[in-house]
């Protein structure tokens, strides 16, 4: 089974509050939901067209993990947490 990868992209901070609500709970609901997290962060550098954005990269066993870690009551909380505090660009795509 390939492993699968939760892509995500800030496109824009609203509110650093929100931001930190959401955080404090997003983080253990996914760890817990057999998340780990590989990167997160502004880019070192970027290419072509690649935007200076927040991102965040984490790696599940599978494809059907990562989309139960996201509709987990726990992660809901987080995402009610965050509301309108960010935008995002989220992805789960498979390994190859």
């Amino acid at each position: 089974m390939a492993k699968a990868y939760w892509v995500s992209a800030y496109r824009a901070v609203k509110d650093a509050d929100k931001l930190a609500a959401y955080a404090k709970l997003a983080g253990p609901a996914l760890s817990a939901g057999g998340g780990r997290f590989l990167a997160r962060g502004l880019p070192t550098k970027v290419y072509e067209h690649g935007l200076q954005q927040r991102t965040v990269l984490i790696e599940f066993d599978s494809i059907e993990q990562a989309t139960a870690a996201h509709d987990s009551p726990e992660y809901q909380a987080a995402l009610d947490a965050l509301g309108d505090g960010a935008e995002r660009d989220l992805r789960i795509i498979e390994g190859v």
